[in-house]
């Protein structure tokens, strides 16, 4: 397997925004939230991306996502927060970039209730050709975790700031790479941001929650939406549970794609140097044999199970310090 580059140190932030109780008030006036877990079409592609190595069903985890600005499009109320200059600042140093353009923002709220930690993942990339708006996040976290696509791979900072002023819940990263120990962002962590190369950069939450709570049943129709000044859960008609801010955990992430120079820029908007499926499939394929792994390609290949399962555990390789908690 080819070795992953390690990623860039990430930059810390001690004041995320001026104003913590404006992302508040947008958490509150952007409600509703859906399950992150909507994003995965099967239990092999959830198995991959939370570390449980397709030995376990899917979870609905309590963490409900809610997209604010994609693409570069933000909204008068969100845009302040795409083109966040700290955030932007941060990428330029990090990747010693020429240009920034931002991206994404949006957010994870976690209901403060225990459930099954992964084992770490890095976040969702995107190559010259394929992104997310038209591949399955599990295929394009496999192609990443692959070192097989790195030419065509675009470079991307992630902001990630936390809104909640409990002490469970932090940050854990692997900075040094999944072979070296982690470290912990965590206690109080309100309003505070680091910013990293967190598509080379495992990481993951840290536990949440009292275990006398018990684990939320959740499904993927489940929302949490703001009711009457108060937090709820709702499944259809049924009510899973109400509470208040202390129990909700927020953190907001930022993306932007970084450019070394106009004329990389350039060549990404240009489409120039794109690659399509079947370059893909050829560069995993010419991989498999050299490892003596013979592979016939089914009719949908990025949604395919057994196909996801073979090249996860090819190519997949999680912290050796991350056992799941």
């Amino acid at each position: 397997m080819r070795p992953m580059p390690l990623p860039r140190t990430p930059v810390a932030i001690d004041r995320a925004v001026e104003d913590p109780g404006q992302v508040r008030r947008l958490v509150e006036a952007r409600a509703p939230y859906w399950p992150v877990q909507r994003y995965f079409g099967n239990d092999a592609e959830y198995a991959t991306l939370s570390g449980s190595a397709g030995s376990r069903p899917m979870i609905v985890a309590p963490v409900f996502r809610g997209n604010w600005a994609l693409e570069g499009v933000a909204e008068p109320d969100v845009a302040p927060l795409l083109h966040h200059r700290p955030f932007v600042d941060a990428a330029r140093s990090l990747f010693d970039a020429e240009l920034v353009e931002p991206t994404t923002v949006y957010v994870n709220c976690t209901w403060q209730l225990p459930f099954v930690q992964g084992a770490g993942h890095t976040d969702i990339p995107a190559f010259r050709g394929l992104d997310r708006t038209r591949y399955p996040v599990t295929w394009l976290s496999i192609m990443g975790l692959s070192g097989l696509f790195e030419d065509v791979r675009l470079r991307i900072a992630t902001a990630v700031a936390w809104f909640y002023p409990g002490s469970d819940g932090g940050f854990e990263y692997w900075p040094e790479g999944p072979e070296r120990p982690s470290r912990l962002h965590e206690g109080r962590i309100e309003n505070t941001a680091i910013v990293g190369d967190n598509d080379f950069m495992w990481h993951r939450v840290r536990a949440t929650g009292r275990p006398r709570d018990g684990m939320a049943k959740l499904s993927l129709a489940s929302e949490l939406v703001r009711d009457g000044g108060a937090w709820a859960v709702r499944d259809g008609e049924r009510g899973l549970g109400r509470f208040g801010w202390d129990a909700l955990r927020v953190s907001l992430s930022w993306k932007a794609l970084v450019f070394a120079s106009d004329t990389d820029r350039r060549r990404y908007r240009e489409h120039a140097d794109d690659i399509d499926l079947a370059e893909v499939l050829r560069r995993f394929g010419e991989d498999l044999a050299a490892r003596g792994i013979e592979v016939a390609w089914p009719a949908d290949p990025v949604r395919d199970p057994a196909t996801v399962r073979l090249l996860t555990d090819t190519y997949v390789r999680y912290p050796a310090s991350a056992a799941p908690s």
